[in-house]
């Protein structure tokens, strides 16, 4: 099998970095900025590896998934975000992906994920404890923003919000539960 390595990625420091990285580790890559040039390269290439970032220009990279195993259903996707989420969480291994991994992450984290078979490492027991306030509304946020397709103003009009007001929160990093 192909042991090719796609990292879809709009951050072109972060793509090159990643790419570079695998292939010092012996595992060929190749990267992608946008949808359009990694659907190309997923069907010239058809990797069975494909690293692809949550959030593609503003864009959900979760519509990808789909299109990508239709091109290679071997293919083994592992999702980055630096906007983790349960909701997206979900979503992303509804769709298919192995695993889901908030940034930074190590590229050791990554390899494994490629291995793992459950979704989402979930070692951790749920704790008792209700989440917290501000944890909540950033679930709600992140699920409300994956419902618009990663779309910040049709987000922000759903949640009758400012749209840099909801640019402020979501820069922030997400709340610890």
């Amino acid at each position: 099998m192909n042991k090719l390595t796609l990292v879809i990625d709009d951050d072109p420091s972060f793509n090159a970095i990643l790419v570079r990285t695998l292939e010092r580790r012996g595992q060929p890559a190749l990267g992608a900025q946008d949808a359009e040039q990694a659907q190309a390269l997923a069907a010239r290439h058809l990797p069975s590896r494909i690293v692809l970032d949550l959030n593609l220009n503003g864009s959900s990279g979760l519509a990808l998934i789909p299109e990508l195993l239709r091109l290679n259903a071997a293919s083994r996707i592992v999702v980055l975000t630096g906007y983790a989420s349960i909701a997206t969480a979900v979503d992303a291994i509804k769709l298919g992906a192995v695993q889901y991994l908030a940034k930074p992450v190590e590229i050791e984290a990554i390899l494994a994920a490629f291995e793992h078979d459950e979704g989402p490492d979930l070692d951790t027991a749920p704790s008792d404890e209700p989440l917290s306030v501000d944890r909540l509304e950033w679930e709600h946020i992140q699920r409300v923003l994956n419902e618009n397709d990663g779309n910040i103003s049709a987000t922000a009009r759903a949640l009758k919000m400012h749209r840099r007001t909801l640019q402020r929160k979501l820069a922030k990093r997400p709340v610890k539960t």
